[in-house]
């Protein structure tokens, strides 16, 4: 199943809702696991991004209503980008 990495910012809206209710960082994983994307890893970090997540999704157009989703409740902004395993992408660039 391709893997995504999602770098996330929460907004000021956001960061109350984090700051009040923790566990809705989990609810939000469960959320998107009925929508499909299943959460791999995930890690609160320090610098330009609030959360990194690594998930798997099953295509593009998951991926894409997700990112959707989460962003238009004003509470995250998200940049989505595929990620391709280093094995497949060495096996790629070997047959050429």
């Amino acid at each position: 199943m391709p893997i995504y990495i999602m770098l996330s910012n929460l907004t000021d809206e956001g960061r109350k809702t984090i700051k009040m209710r923790p566990e809705r960082i989990k609810e939000v994983n469960d959320e998107l696991e009925e929508m499909g994307v299943k959460v791999l890893e995930q890690y609160a970090v320090l610098g330009e991004y609030d959360f990194v997540n690594i998930v798997e999704a099953p295509d593009n157009e998951t991926i894409s209503r997700v990112s959707i989703e989460l962003g238009s409740r004003g509470t995250i902004q998200l940049i989505t980008l595929a990620a391709i395993p280093i094995d497949e992408f060495a096996s790629t660039l070997s047959s050429s």
